[in-house]
């Protein structure tokens, strides 16, 4: 009778125990998850013009142009960190490109829609006219480019890479004239040859002109001597 009642309470504890953790299994099964769980969240898109927050990504964009974010983490203190560098075959390569804004607020909302239209955080634009000025492009691709984002609050692999191809940069320096001779007319009383001291003649009214030459005066008519008759003696 004794045993038969041991195993009795043996067999209630395993019951017991079964049920428990059916329960708590229940439970856990039935929490939701966080809002917005922190990690590696969050994508990049480079947008051409004209500019949308459709999540495509165009390997080919002028020299403006957009970069989207998508599904970042919230918090007021998310930024992304935006660095350009010239890519091979783009000449010389690896060159950090100076180019505004560096950072880009990211945390606006939860990482609910991910990267669709849904999940938007930002958009910003670029234009690399003046950082690709030195960097010598490919004749036909243009200037290859990488860009790089570091986001504020992700783990693990928090660095995102994107690399295209940018056209359309090129700088028109300003059209200077060559320095060409300037042409002087002179006056019809002055002659000027290159390289000789200019030969003036005097216009007629200025003195020293034809008109001051002085006309020849007529000489007097010479005298006729006069003849007196001889005297005769009478």
């Amino acid at each position: 009778m004794v045993q038969v009642t041991r195993m009795r309470l043996v067999l209630a504890a395993i019951c017991g125990g079964l049920l428990t953790a059916v329960v708590v299994g229940t439970g856990a099964a039935g929490a939701e998850p966080p809002a917005d769980p922190p990690g590696n969240n969050g994508t990049i898109k480079v947008d051409g013009a004209p500019f949308d927050i459709t999540p495509g990504n165009e390997p080919h964009v002028d020299c403006k142009f957009d970069i989207d974010f998508y599904g970042y983490d919230e918090g007021e203190d998310l930024f992304a960190d935006v660095t350009f560098t010239a890519h091979p075959p783009s000449n010389p390569s690896g060159v950090v490109l100076d180019v505004e804004p560096k950072t880009v607020f990211i945390g606006e909302d939860s990482n609910d829609g991910g990267g669709s239209e849904a999940g938007h955080d930002a958009s910003q634009e670029y234009d690399l006219s003046d950082a690709l000025a030195s960097i010598e492009p490919h004749p036909v691709q243009g200037w290859h480019v990488k860009l790089t984002i570091h986001a504020d609050g992700s783990q693990g692999a928090d660095t995102k890479f994107k690399v295209f191809w940018v056209t359309g940069c090129e700088t028109t320096p300003p059209t200077t004239e060559p320095p060409g001779s300037t042409t002087t007319v002179p006056d019809s009383s002055t002659t000027t040859v290159p390289g000789s001291t200019p030969t003036t003649t005097p216009d007629d009214d200025e003195p020293g002109g034809p008109d001051d030459t002085p006309e020849p005066v007529p000489a007097p008519p010479a005298a006729t001597p006069s003849v007196r008759a001889p005297d005769f003696a009478g």
